[in-house]
């Protein structure tokens, strides 16, 4: 108790906050319940079931650490009740020479989603070449619930290697539906998208739709920073082209207020990197939605698994605690 006390006088000064960095997303209600017993009530999402309203995701594949962090990812989201989204599985379409790096099935159990990713430029051959069973094979290799389609045109356009995109992502993604009974998640990748390409996803038989918002992992900027010889210093902009998660979320609910739509299922991801930011957004959204981390998951899994272990039960804790006692404010988004 002593020591205790001593820490609270010796910490009093440094530990101040000052009345302008409040968070005016939330009402603190400590009176209206009691502290959260660390469970989580099953709930449906992507064809399966999650505890914890958190998904994983995709970030890496086909690298010699890949590996390891599927595996350490996918036994987290067994244990924990989260899903979970591969990095690109483009190799395994060719061969499975790093098939290993990518069946996480057996680490993670048959209860919760994973979900296979190709990005939209492989997605165009493949359905320009009439080979969409070549997706479906790699589904059921897998042991996935489907396919996570990620949208790029900025990022394979700064890449040396990229592919050039001849059809409109949409519809490509229109052909592929039409064509296959997959569940399908289309996603950005670091910049997110804006209204109108939403209003097309939204009213499309999609699984889900994974904002990738600008303010995490940005893969243009991330191809600008590979490029070291200074030719394309004037593309640097365009890493700070998109939209945030605040302001898609806030595009969806104008987009579900003025029409029906046939995807209400989202992933809300993009510079969340703490359960306040992803709790108010779900909160906030007017469809059923979770909040996905990416490489805030990313460099605890590199590792011992028990370091991604303890970084999840404080992602646990801080829910339980943003649940009972954090309510959103009426402001807008």
């Amino acid at each position: 108790m002593s020591d205790r006390k001593k820490d609270h006088i010796d910490l009093a000064f440094s530990s101040r906050t000052e009345t302008g960095d409040a968070d005016r997303r939330f009402y603190y209600e400590p009176l209206l319940a009691a502290h959260h017993d660390g469970r989580f009530e099953p709930f449906s999402f992507a064809g399966k079931s999650m505890r914890l309203p958190m998904w994983v995701s995709s970030m890496t594949g086909g690298t010699e650490k890949a590996g390891t962090i599927n595996r350490n990812l996918a036994t987290a989201c067994g244990e924990y009740g989260m899903g979970m989204g591969l990095g690109s599985c483009r190799s395994l379409l060719k061969d499975d020479q790093h098939l290993a790096d990518f069946d996480v099935r057996q680490y993670m159990g048959s209860n919760t989603p994973l979900y296979a990713n190709l990005g939209i430029a492989q997605l165009e051959k493949l359905v320009e070449n009439k080979q969409e069973e070549l997706v479906e094979e790699l589904v059921e290799k897998l042991k996935a619930d489907g396919i996570i389609i990620h949208i790029n045109p900025l990022q394979e356009a700064f890449q040396p290697e990229g592919d050039f995109l001849k059809t409109p992502p949409i519809e490509t993604i229109e052909a592929f539906l039409y064509r296959t009974n997959l569940r399908v998640i289309v996603k950005e990748v670091g910049q997110g998208m804006g209204p109108a390409s939403l209003q097309k996803l939204l009213i499309l038989p999609l699984e889900a739709i994974e904002f990738g918002a600008l303010g995490g992992t940005n893969f243009t900027k991330l191809e600008l920073n590979r490029q070291t010889k200074g030719y394309n210093s004037h593309f640097d902009t365009f890493g700070r082209v998109g939209h945030t998660a605040a302001e898609m979320t806030a595009f969806v609910n104008q987009i579900v207020d003025q029409e029906t739509v046939n995807c209400r299922q989202l992933i809300i991801s993009g510079g969340i990197t703490n359960v306040p930011d992803g709790y108010y957004l779900t909160q906030k959204c007017k469809l059923n939605a979770i909040f996905g981390m990416g490489s805030t998951f990313l460099k605890h899994a590199m590792g011992d698994y028990q370091d991604l272990a303890i970084f999840i039960n404080q992602l646990q804790q801080a829910l339980g605690i943003a649940k009972n006692f954090l309510i959103p404010t009426s402001n807008d988004l």
